[in-house]
């Protein structure tokens, strides 16, 4: 559990950090990639810059490549080469912002994501220590894609866990194509964005990875 922490709701100051690695596994150099004419982290850093919310947009990396692309548009912040995630890249930035009151994480292969969502998990932190948002699937395909992540909510629409595989199972429905399982429950997909306060943040990444989270690669 965490604990309560006295902050200014009246006027919390949100930062945006974007982690921003260049080594991907799967697409080495992706924030760099070309998208009509701007790079990929370009956009994403644009569309966080339309959000009223946020005090202050930051690109955390550790790359001199992607630092020296984002400085003529955004504020960069060098960062350890040794994170194991974006939450503990984004935690090193935050350490360092002492009027800081909190930060939303946002992914940096999402430059669709919209300013309003970013907004409401701002907002969100004025009564959590922790938020996030997600969307329902209505795209079959996302079904069962493992690259789209999905979330359960408990009855307080509090995130209980998060997956790569589509659940809960609807028994009575297995036998029915995928477009009529969507129907029968209200399935939904995380959207890549969390918001933390700075006490919660600096908490949670020294706690060590579990085995759900090994396992899920989440």
């Amino acid at each position: 559990m965490f604990p309560s922490q006295l902050v200014n709701l009246n006027h919390m100051h949100i930062v945006g950090v974007i982690p921003a690695r260049y080594k991907s596994s799967r697409f080495p150099g992706k924030p760099l990639a070309d998208i009509a004419g701007k790079s990929l982290i370009q956009r994403v850093v644009e569309q966080c810059q339309q959000a009223a919310a946020l005090e202050e947009v930051i690109v955390a990396t550790d790359d001199a490549r992607i630092a020296d692309h984002v400085r003529p548009f955004c504020r960069v912040e060098m960062t350890s080469e040794n994170h194991p995630s974006g939450t503990d890249r984004i935690a090193e930035v935050v350490a360092g912002l002492p009027s800081c009151d909190g930060a939303i994480n946002i992914q940096g292969d999402e430059p669709m994501m919209d300013p309003a969502v970013i907004n409401l998990v701002a907002k969100a932190l004025e009564k959590a220590p922790m938020s996030t948002a997600a969307t329902p699937i209505r795209d079959p395909e996302d079904y069962d894609n493992t690259n789209v992540n999905k979330v359960v909510l408990n009855q307080a629409s509090q995130a209980i866990y998060f997956s790569r595989r589509t659940i809960p199972c609807v028994r009575e429905s297995l036998d029915q194509p995928v477009a009529r399982q969507l129907q029968a429950f209200p399935f939904l997909k995380h959207l890549g964005i969390y918001g933390y306060r700075k006490d919660t943040l600096a908490q949670l990444v020294q706690w060590p990875v579990s085995p759900l989270e090994k396992a899920e690669q989440l």
